[in-house]
């Protein structure tokens, strides 16, 4: 059986539709299944070596319709994965109309796409109740939630405890492109707290590396200025405290038990941002435009979460039981079932 991934990554499109398909696309190859990426990376070395460091085929994106139904015929794919803000509705449509499964991730908002599975992978998505096609299946709610391998091995048996004695260590990072210059900012109000800590901050490109690099930490702070890289699980997992973009990556933080602080910097990440900050899984620092004039509230949050180990306990508690990392396989079950009942025998 060989499954189709239709998903694209670039530096304002971000990466967290290649994320959660790769994620999704373990899964599916640790069950012996072919997985082929029909994708337009924009170029980002870091999103390229995501599908290349594991094997995973990677083949340009078809354009229109009958590209991208002549590229399912010529990889012999049984079904294919839609995950895209952009892709016209008529791609998923003419694949369903090819006999092949589709399953589309959604945000909320279907956008038009016809599959037979939709994932909605979202904290509370199961209270919403969109239109779907007739006999199309609907996979709501953080059980869904798709999170890589490298995220998942490293979820601890119960939620973490923050140790009381030692500064504590931050990870900063804002996603593979961090197109709206976020990271400069979370530092300036991590040293605007005035309290000691230890933090590693991501910089996705040279020049936000060079503005961090300008920074001047006081007495008893720390920053460390390190490029994209595939480590990040492992540093997140050591981490007392993260700051992050509200986007799909908040959802491999809590099944990793983090306190998190997050920052909601485009219109599509309002709604995760408020579910999961109302909840108490996370601390909501503002909106990125907000947070460049450093707002006394969101100096203060990060201080009561930096000074206060039972302040990141009760967060890392809560995170942690919200995710339980087993969304991959709930996902790739309803898909092969979707595949059966298009092409039995399958």
């Amino acid at each position: 059986m060989n499954v189709g991934i239709r998903c694209d990554a670039g530096a304002r499109t971000g990466v967290g539709h290649l994320v959660r398909c790769v994620a999704l696309a373990e899964e599916l190859t640790g069950r012996g299944i072919g997985v082929h990426f029909l994708s337009d990376l924009g170029g980002l070395e870091w999103a390229e070596r995501q599908l290349t460091s594991r094997g995973l085929p990677w083949h340009p994106a078809p354009y229109d319709t009958v590209g991208l139904v002549a590229a399912a015929d010529r990889l012999r794919l049984d079904a294919v994965v839609v995950d895209s803000y952009v892709l016209p509705p008529a791609h998923s449509a003419a694949l369903r109309a090819s006999s092949r499964a589709v399953l589309a991730i959604v945000d909320g908002d279907l956008r038009g796409q016809e599959a037979d599975v939709y994932v909605d992978q979202n904290l509370d998505a199961e209270l919403l109740t969109p239109g779907l096609p007739g006999g199309a299946t609907r996979l709501a709610g953080l059980e869904y939630a798709l999170l890589r391998r490298a995220v998942r091995d490293l979820r601890p048996p119960a939620p973490p405890v923050s140790a009381p004695a030692h500064v504590p260590r931050v990870v900063a990072f804002f996603g593979g492109t961090d197109a709206y210059r976020a990271a400069p900012v979370a530092a300036r109000l991590l040293i605007d707290t005035g309290v000691p800590f230890a933090a590693t901050i991501v910089a996705a490109t040279d020049e936000l590396r060079a503005e961090l690099l300008g920074l001047r930490p006081a007495d008893g702070q720390r920053l460390d200025i390190i490029a994209p890289t595939d480590e990040l699980p492992r540093l997140l997992s050591a981490a007392d405290l993260v700051i992050s973009a509200s986007g799909t990556s908040t959802w491999e933080l809590l099944c990793l038990g983090r306190a998190a602080a997050l920052v909601w910097v485009v219109d599509n990440q309002i709604l995760g941002y408020d579910r999961t900050t109302a909840r108490g899984l996370a601390a909501g620092l503002g909106h990125l435009p907000t947070l460049r004039d450093s707002p006394p509230e969101a100096i203060d949050r990060l201080r009561e979460l930096l000074s206060s180990p039972a302040c990141r306990a009760e967060l890392a508690a809560r995170a942690w039981a919200a995710v339980d990392g087993q969304g991959c396989s709930r996902v790739a079950d309803a898909l092969l079932d979707a595949v059966r009942a298009v092409r039995p025998g399958r």
